[in-house]
């Protein structure tokens, strides 16, 4: 049986972070209830086109998903269970902010099926808290971390930000110091990058803050991951970090390039060799959901040459990088043959390493790795 990854997106926010370009919104409390009917629909929609994979992992993303109710959740996935062949080890990821969650809501959330917590924490320090426009203090993220272990959560993530305007080296380690101290089981660690339309960048094109250098946001980077590695948290992509075994399997499912779809407003799907996203507009989707309307915005044809690029771009981002036996088995013939005299340039250079098993980058490598993703290009 043929795997698969589902997505379910809830775009609801008390109040949008300062640096979030994603598909969310605050202040449409009124929607939440329309929201989920359409969700549900959509969700049975696809009962019939994906009956022959069996689900790997769930994970339900934002937004906020826990601004919605213990049951309300429970409710999504009675759904999603109804729907998919869910297997009965996959991995079912909830995102949380602290300040969001109590010990009645996260106890639900584990009675009905939820395995693994990822807590956006970012930082340690309130005062970068406020800058990012977070709504949490610390004490709240040590209070729902408290909670997560108490409703029996062995599986917990959290994400951190470093680069931030005014960040120290010491601000850095601390909040990786006081997050390591929670025996927590995955860290993704995230240079804050200030996209276009959010206040932020509205900030910093008024000159109202500088960021680190290049290479002070590097130095953060290497400290970091050092610091993590002390506790038993290794690396196993670009930005991401876990103990052995407890890796995402949602964000492994996204960087072996394997198939996985995506339900709500925005959410985007890679099936049957189509990458195609819903709309973002809340409203639009409700209606176009409930009138069975289009409710698709994007969608393209995955040729297999660019099939072949992306699972090599994703790939590399893994510190296992692309492994040759699974490469030949999904394209009939070994990388060499497509990317040979790429590969060894870029040995050359010091930037790939080939142990036969797979083709990985060096420590260099990673740090550049765009220009090594252009070298694939061409």
């Amino acid at each position: 049986m043929r795997q698969l990854g589902v997505y379910i997106h809830f775009p609801f926010c008390l109040k949008k972070c300062h640096y979030c370009d994603f598909p969310s919104y605050q202040g449409m409390k009124r929607w939440m209830e329309p929201y989920l009917e359409a969700l549900f629909r959509e969700i049975l929609e696809w009962k019939g086109e994906v009956c022959d994979y069996a689900v790997k992992s769930i994970y339900l993303g934002g937004g906020t998903p826990t601004l919605f109710s213990g049951k309300q959740i429970a409710r999504v996935l009675e759904v999603c269970f109804k729907s998919f062949n869910v297997r009965k080890d996959a991995e079912i990821t909830i995102e949380a902010n602290p300040g969001t969650v109590d010990l009645d809501k996260l106890s639900a959330l584990r009675g009905a099926g939820v395995n693994r917590l990822s807590i956006g924490l970012q930082a340690w320090q309130d005062k970068h808290l406020r800058f990012l426009g977070r709504i949490h203090s610390s004490s709240d993220f040590v209070q729902s971390v408290m909670y997560a272990k108490e409703a029996g959560f062995e599986n917990i993530n959290v994400d951190v930000m470093f680069g931030l305007p005014y960040q120290t080296v010491e601000d850095w380690l601390e909040t990786l110091e006081k997050v390591c101290s929670f025996e927590i089981q995955h860290i993704s660690m995230y240079s804050l990058k200030v996209e276009s339309g959010t206040p932020l960048h509205r900030w910093y094109e008024q000159g109202k803050f500088s960021l680190p250098t290049q290479e002070e946001d590097r130095l953060m980077y290497y400290k970091g991951r050092e610091y993590v590695s002390g506790f038993g948290l290794k690396q196993y992509e670009i930005s991401n970090f876990a103990i052995p075994g407890k890796e995402c399997v949602h964000n492994l499912i996204y960087w072996h390039n394997e198939e996985y779809i995506g339900c709500g407003s925005g959410a985007h799907s890679y099936f049957n060799n189509e990458r195609f996203s819903n709309t973002s507009d809340v409203e639009e989707y409700i209606q176009a959901v409930m009138n069975g309307t289009q409710r698709i915005n994007y969608r393209e044809k995955i040729g297999e040459e660019d099939e072949r690029f992306e699972t090599v771009m994703l790939g590399l981002r893994l510190v296992e990088g692309v492994n040759k036996q699974r490469f030949k088995a999904r394209f009939g013939r070994d990388i060499e043959f497509y990317y040979g005299k790429t590969i060894k340039k870029l040995m050359k250079q010091g930037l790939l390493i080939d142990d036969e098993v797979s083709i990985r980058l060096t420590e260099k490598g990673m740090d550049i790795q765009n220009v090594v993703l252009l070298e694939f290009m061409q």
